[in-house]
């Protein structure tokens, strides 16, 4: 006997349970959702991810998600150049930029260095931030990866990479617990880790 009443109903389901975080019954209930609402609605809805997947750009500087070739944050005069932050991810980078306590720019690595997961530091955006550090207007780099092993290595290998250029390296205080996600951590724990940054060289200790 057939699960669903309709093949259409269940195609649906399908794809909303492959999500993350979708179980099938909430995948259920959204499509059944859909189906309550206005067609205009479904149209907005999907038309806003279509929209979102086929023409989302990333900064050309910082990696970024944007609608534009360069992102709000570094086209901001009033951001301090000098200054950036390397996050693992987009999520991570929204998580301190909501802290409204940092006023650089940031690079975003689109991921961390895990042999396990097959990811090495030629899959991560590292050369383009060694381009920048070369340019000579930056003076540190917080390095604000989340506290893990795989976290910790990147961290390190960045670093060494970083130490032909005049630039400080300094990571985030470990307000942020060992083994936590940067992007789970509370607005002003992970605002004062930012505030409260130490050079990287004493944390290898």
């Amino acid at each position: 006997m057939r699960k669903y009443p309709s093949l259409l109903l269940e195609n649906a389901v399908n794809e909303l349970a492959s999500l993350p975080g979708v179980g099938r019954r909430t995948a259920l209930r959204l499509a059944l959702y859909m189906l309550r609402r206005e067609e205009d609605y479904t149209e907005k809805f999907a038309a806003a991810l279509l929209a979102l997947r086929r023409d989302i750009k990333y900064c050309k500087v910082c990696h970024n998600i944007c609608d534009e070739d360069v992102c709000g944050i570094c086209s901001d005069a009033g951001r301090d150049r000098s200054l950036i932050c390397v996050v693992e991810n987009i999520k991570e980078m929204m998580a301190i930029e909501n802290t409204g306590q940092f006023k650089g720019l940031y690079h975003v690595l689109g991921g961390i260095i895990s042999p396990i997961d097959g990811v090495g530091p030629g899959d991560l955006e590292i050369s383009s931030l060694e381009q920048r550090a070369a340019e000579g207007y930056i003076n540190e780099v917080i390095l604000a990866l989340s506290a893990t092993m795989e976290g910790d290595t990147t961290n390190f290998y960045i670093y060494r990479k970083l130490a032909p250029f005049n630039v400080a390296v300094s990571i985030i205080a470990r307000g942020v617990s060992i083994g936590d996600e940067i992007e789970y951590a509370d607005e002003i724990t992970l605002g004062r880790s930012i505030q409260h940054r130490v050079p990287f060289g004493i944390t290898e200790n």
